[in-house]
């Protein structure tokens, strides 16, 4: 039998060797040079005024909303289509996320949804970058700026994503949010960086990130309440190397989706990503399809596993996961698109090294499967 295909497989290298070891014979693995080299050109990269480094995007995410003044009893506008993180984030400070449906092309939170959510309780709003496609930052804006309220980006799965206007995803001033997770575009195992346009914003960030030390970073005073977020040196090294391929591995990743578009052309009533449309540019995270209607999801995945190809389902509704519904009552019906859209979802194998051969097994593998399927169905 032909090897399995993995859902994901991070490329590193000798140059991701070479840094970690330089950082276990420094003896220096936290808060050391690597961290301020990563974090400089991470910014520099993004054309971000700041970035701050932290152990994950929950991490991120987290000290995001702090910074931009979240209270509890405040309410947060927000996509129920995205990993659980981007609402869980809001939670964590006794908040509540409001949930507005998703735009069926781009499958990124509907501003015109946002806008009519808007209550007196509302102080922010947190749109995602999906899949890596860019949300409409510029309507988001003009809302947050008519009505007062705060945005945080969650660029978890957009780095090298592009506006319209040219202006990289998280390089806006705005608050945004990185992950370096091991299917990410870059990986450092876990990780995370928050980029900023105001450096008092970094300031708190890096001070909670390392239990609220004051700025000066003495070891004996702490002014306010802070958490062990902080990123690794070693971690940092594996940054450095990916940032310096980042180009290569992009690239790597928008040929594998070429070719998963070519190979999976014609399979009725399959839903592929859509293309970049007015100037907004993707940056390849997962490959994610939508299944015929009709089609069992999860027999699909059972199929495709037997046939040597890794698969998930991706994403679920948030609001209809258990924690949510038994803490707000969701049901389903209330965000139809963002429902259909999840039940008929599915990733498929994808990251930079795959070949063309691998490309064409799983749609072999799609093709055979929904056939079957559809046909039992």
């Amino acid at each position: 039998m032909s090897e399995r295909i993995p859902l994901a497989r991070p490329v590193l290298g000798e140059r991701e060797e070479q840094l970690v070891l330089d950082v276990l014979r420094s003896g220096r693995l936290s808060l050391g040079p690597m961290l301020e080299e990563f974090e400089r050109r991470f910014a520099e990269r993004l054309g971000a005024a700041h970035a701050s480094a932290v152990s994950s995007g929950t991490a991120g995410l987290h000290l995001a909303v702090r910074a931009a003044g979240i209270e509890a009893g405040d309410e947060v506008i927000t996509t129920p289509f995205s990993f659980v993180a981007s609402a869980n984030c809001v939670l964590y400070e006794g908040a509540r996320p409001v949930f507005c449906d998703i735009d069926p092309r781009t499958l990124n939170l509907d501003p015109r949804a946002a806008e009519a959510a808007v209550g007196e309780r509302t102080t922010g709003i947190l749109p995602v970058h999906i899949f890596g496609y860019p949300a409409d930052m510029p309507a988001f804006e003009r809302i947050a700026r008519e009505r007062g309220l705060w945005l945080v980006e969650d660029a978890c799965e957009a780095l090298g994503a592009v506006h319209a206007d040219g202006t990289p995803v998280g390089a806006r001033g705005n608050s945004a949010v990185f992950a370096f997770y091991a299917n990410k575009q870059i990986t450092t195992g876990e990780g995370g960086v928050v980029t900023c346009g105001d450096a008092a914003v970094k300031e708190r960030i890096d001070s909670e990130r390392n239990q609220g030390r004051v700025p000066d970073m003495g070891w004996l005073d702490h002014d306010r309440l802070g958490f062990n977020y902080r990123l690794s040196e070693l971690a940092c090294a594996l940054g450095v190397a990916q940032l310096e391929r980042l180009d290569e591995l992009l690239a790597a990743r928008a040929r594998v989706a070429a070719l998963y578009g070519e190979a999976l052309a014609g399979i009725e009533g399959l839903r592929l990503p859509c293309p970049d449309e007015g100037g907004d540019r993707r940056s390849w995270f997962v490959y994610v399809v939508q299944l015929p209607r009709g089609v069992a999801r999860d027999r699909a995945v059972e199929e495709l596993r037997a046939r040597g190809v890794d698969s998930k389902p991706y994403l679920p509704a948030i609001h209809l996961m258990s924690f949510y519904r038994e803490r707000f009552g969701h049901r389903p019906g209330e965000f139809p698109v963002c429902e259909d859209v999840a039940a008929r979802s599915l990733s498929l194998p994808f990251f930079p090294g795959m070949s063309e051969g691998q490309v064409a097994r799983v749609a072999e593998a799609l093709r055979e499967v929904l056939a079957c399927v559809s046909a039992r169905a």
